[in-house]
């Protein structure tokens, strides 16, 4: 670790009640990866995690988040994929889970999302959740 706050990237996390498996395919068509293969919890719901190709390597989130944006609001469009518009709305968590490096530098350390990106997040039924990591040895 360097000792510096710095962005990592951002995970879309997903929880359903079935395999969301045509819904990994068809975000995966449109710009993003499945980080892990479909898991059913001890709970019976189905996880799934997403990133975005590697591409993109931004240095906000911004530009990630508008990225998987664009691949959710494609497959929820009317002309879209009806089969895997429907697992995301049977989604129980659609979070898109932002994290940073954390260290001792700068003083100050600013970045955030702007309104049309929070419109587009809520409109597709999405939260936000900030992970920070320590800076350790």
């Amino acid at each position: 670790m360097d000792g510096k706050i710095h962005y990592l990237n951002t995970d879309l996390d997903l929880i359903g009640p079935v395999d969301l498996t045509p819904l990994a395919e068809a975000l995966s068509a449109r710009g993003m990866f499945a980080l892990d293969e479909p898991w059913q919890g001890d709970d019976g719901h189905w996880y799934r995690r997403f990133e975005i190709s590697g591409d993109v390597d931004p240095d906000e989130p911004e530009q990630t988040i508008r990225v998987m944006l664009d691949a959710i609001e494609a497959v929820l469009a009317p002309e879209g994929d009806a089969r895997a518009a429907e697992l995301w709305r049977a989604c129980t968590l659609r979070e898109f889970n932002i994290g940073y490096d954390c260290g001792a530098e700068p003083w100050a350390f600013y970045q955030g999302l702007s309104n049309e990106t929070l419109r587009r997040l809520a409109a597709c039924g999405g939260t936000l959740r900030w992970t920070l990591y320590p800076d350790r040895e």
